[in-house]
């Protein structure tokens, strides 16, 4: 089992998803205040983001865009980051 991989994902207004991970570590992902640039632009929409989903465990959008999951766990695990932190 790899733990950092998202099981469940479910996407919530706000720039938020709420994620479970394969160890049973769920939380809420809130990257509302991080920067959108790059691959990531596509992402300022909510209407884009809300198109988040599923691949192998990673989230990714329509762009290709993902967001690594293993940085999600380690701030849920007790990290600190203003970009992924599960509350």
């Amino acid at each position: 089992m790899i733990p950092w991989k998202v099981t469940k994902l479910k996407v919530l207004p706000g720039h938020r998803l709420q994620a479970t991970f394969a160890d049973g570590l769920s939380g809420i992902v809130d990257v509302s205040k991080d920067k959108f640039d790059g691959i990531l632009a596509p992402l300022a929409d909510e209407t884009y983001f809300a198109q988040a989903r599923l691949e192998d465990g990673v989230v990714t959008w329509p762009n290709g865009a993902e967001i690594a999951p293993d940085a999600w766990r380690k701030a849920g695990a007790g990290g600190e980051s203003s970009s992924a932190r599960l509350d």
